[in-house]
């Protein structure tokens, strides 16, 4: 027996809600092509030289689908951060977790940084957005979740490890070592398979010498 449901008064049955499905299934899909294909032009061209015809022949998708999911670059823009977002959230999970702030400060930038040279190694488009210096105001908010969250995540790190350093000094130390280390990121994501973990080690070596008179060495 088919089974009926009343959805705003109008009868829905499994035989009619089953296509309707399947089309959200495609669409889902095809965003999500839309915007790996523009997390791959965005990292080549960076956000300001990227189109959306560039983008949607990455996809194998003709400009007017594109338009079916997206009003313009800037949109397609925002919706590829917000999902960075939410990856970035997964890759710094652990780094945050309750035995960080008491580790060595190597093992400690180990438990950090790893994350995040692997995050911005595998999604380069994310860079691309936050360096570009041609975004829009809308671009730049889409942003500032990103920022914030590894700044929030390292300001309480540097809390829990030294309570009594002051705030503003805190909050400085955290800015600090953000820019430097998105400062050398270029070089993390241009190297090879087999320089990248030199590469790290004197990125972290570098970070180190910086925070080490600021939250200790052990």
């Amino acid at each position: 027996m088919t089974r009926i449901s009343k959805v705003e008064g109008s009868p829905v049955t499994e035989d009619t809600a089953k296509p309707a499905r399947k089309r959200q299934a495609r669409g889902e899909k095809r965003m999500a092509e839309l915007l790996d294909a523009a997390a791959a032009v965005f990292a080549e061209q960076g956000f300001t030289r990227a189109s959306t015809n560039a983008i949607a022949a990455r996809a194998g998708a003709s400009p007017g689908t594109l338009y079916q999911f997206f009003t313009n670059k800037q949109e397609i823009a925002e919706a590829l951060m917000a999902r960075y977002v939410a990856r970035l959230q997964e890759a710094q999970g652990a780094a945050s977790g309750p035995d960080a702030a008491g580790l060595p400060l190597p093992a400690l930038l180990d438990r950090v940084v790893d994350p995040i040279i692997a995050f911005d190694r595998a999604n380069p488009g994310f860079h691309a957005l936050l360096a570009d210096p041609g975004v829009t105001e809308e671009l730049a908010a889409a942003k500032r979740p990103a920022q914030r969250l590894m700044f929030d995540r390292l300001d309480g790190l540097f809390a829990a490890r030294v309570p009594d350093l002051p705030d503003d000094e805190r909050r400085l130390a955290v800015e600090v070592a953000i820019h430097m280390f998105r400062g050398l990121l270029p070089m993390v994501i241009g190297a090879s398979e087999e320089a990248l973990p030199k590469v790290a080690a004197e990125v972290k070596r570098a970070l180190g010498a910086y925070l080490e008179p600021v939250l200790g060495s052990g």
